[in-house]
């Protein structure tokens, strides 16, 4: 039996933290990220999270085998850094995170992206235990990929390799991503970007849209099936994106199941139809169909798969 972990994901909007022993969440908590203003201010408020985390465990930091971040962005898992990130946590990559860790807890440290991390969970305890080849796409404030390819988690030359399926363009004439890229996934069809894209709908102005101060997905899904037309517009729009985007990615990796997480995965009911129906029609697979589950852990994935990490 392994010990337990420190587990830490990164989120956009929740910094998720918990101990985490083999497929287990022994205890958690989340705390607001405050992301636009860096991760260095939110260090204390991680470290004075853990460590209430481990008091009410009764655990020392000598029960513990090591601290893992599952974080956005390009990571070097081996000189375990972050290279870059996409507006979020935007000082990240000065943080000696390694050096932190050291300091704070005197704990081993690794460090991976936190959509690989989600797949990982998922790969050795979730839906996508049994394959061997695996696309994961989360949805949520922006949207990540991950691959497993011949049971192996792909990463590549520079890090960069089956994470930037959100950043694959869609749309040449599309708006500019925050990446620097044009008509990307993110930018069509995602949370971080769905008020500017809801705004410059010819219906926003009569939509029950307009009359709310934050536009999120559960909102456009929720008014679509009332039958607001701005609402169904964005929902349709961004289904298409989605859609678009797990062909691609069936087409790069060749996986025999892709999975969909992430928050905006609470409307699957919705979504996992369409992209099923989508992939049936579109995807260039002669060999048969490619098997669309919803993740087994929407909240958890990342946590569970940087701790294996910590521990393997």
């Amino acid at each position: 039996m392994s010990k337990p972990v420190i587990a830490i994901d990164m989120g956009g909007t929740k910094i998720k933290i918990g101990i985490v022993k083999d497929a287990r969440i022994l205890a958690s908590i989340s705390i607001d990220a405050h992301s636009n203003n860096g991760l260095r201010e939110r260090l204390p408020f991680i470290q004075e999270a853990v460590e209430n985390l481990l008091y009410q465990q009764k655990f020392s930091t000598a029960d513990i085998s090591g601290l893992g971040i599952a974080s956005p962005g390009i990571v070097d898992s081996i000189r375990k850094k972050i290279l870059s990130i996409d507006k979020k946590f935007g000082d990240a990559p000065d943080i000696d995170l390694e050096e932190w860790c050291l300091q704070t807890f005197n704990l081993p440290f690794v460090i991976e992206n936190d959509a690989r991390s989600a797949l990982l969970g998922e790969w050795k305890y979730g839906n996508a235990k049994n394959y061997e080849n695996t696309v994961l796409i989360t949805l949520g404030t922006g949207i990540g990929s991950a691959v497993i390819m011949e049971g192996k988690l792909l990463k590549g030359k520079h890090f960069t390799a089956g994470i930037l399926g959100g950043h694959s363009v869609i749309n040449y004439q599309g708006n500019p991503c925050n990446c620097g890229n044009k008509g990307c996934v993110e930018t069509e069809a995602s949370t971080w970007n769905l008020p500017a894209v809801a705004k410059a709908n010819e219906n926003f102005t009569t939509s029950e849209l307009s009359s709310f101060p934050v536009i999120d997905y559960k909102l456009v899904f929720k008014l679509a099936e009332k039958g607001d037309i701005a609402a169904m517009h964005l929902r349709d729009q961004s289904l298409m994106a989605w859609s678009a985007c797990t062909i691609n990615l069936i087409h790069a990796y060749d996986p025999e199941v892709l999975l969909l997480t992430g928050g905006i995965m609470a409307s699957s009911s919705q979504i996992l139809p369409y992209i099923r129906h989508y992939i049936e029609t579109h995807a260039w697979t002669p060999w048969g169909k490619v098997h669309i589950e919803e993740g087994a852990f929407p909240n958890t994935a990342a946590l569970l798969g940087i701790a294996h990490l910590v521990n393997h």
